[in-house]
């Protein structure tokens, strides 16, 4: 392995390993937190809450059933998507590979705990007055921001790209 893949791997797996254990140390504060059950929500503003759940489904309680196969084949899916990750990661420079990294790292956290705890303990609970947004965890996070940094690399440096090639 070259000096450059060699570092670009460190940088991976650094960024990676950041991501993982920030989402991990979070949930386990929470779970900690909540762990006497004499309380089990945690004001911190106005707009801002600490409510543990338990997700069973995908992001943001999407799909959450009690089903154990249905359950078993979105952690199977979820564990395909990771792999097509990784080979995206092998073929993907600069922008887009740095927002594939941010989904890899929260991914690996979900997946972490549906293995580990057979769900997802998700506690952020955002709201304006009785509006709740869905609750979701760090992981929900990097996910997203990955996902919408992808969408933006997709529809703006891929077609400037495009548009200079022609």
């Amino acid at each position: 392995m070259d000096l450059k893949k060699h570092k670009k791997f460190l940088t991976s797996l650094t960024i990676t390993l950041i991501i993982f254990l920030s989402d991990r140390i979070s949930k386990i504060y929470v779970l900690n937190l909540f762990e006497d059950k004499i309380i089990n929500e945690l004001y911190i503003n106005p707009y801002l809450n600490f409510f543990l759940i338990w997700n069973k489904g995908i992001a943001f309680g999407l799909f959450s059933i009690d089903k154990s196969l249905f359950y078993d084949l979105i952690t199977v899916i979820i564990f395909g998507i990771i792999i097509l990750i990784l080979i995206m990661l092998k073929n993907s420079q600069g922008f887009k590979f740095y927002s594939l990294l941010l989904i890899l790292g929260g991914s690996l956290g979900n997946l972490f705990d549906r293995l580990y705890y057979n769900a997802v303990p998700d506690f952020i609970d955002f709201h304006y007055h009785e509006i709740h947004w869905f609750i979701f965890n760090v992981a929900d996070i990097f996910i997203t921001f990955g996902v919408i940094c992808l969408i933006f690399t997709e529809i703006f440096l891929d077609t400037k790209k495009k548009n200079e090639i022609e």
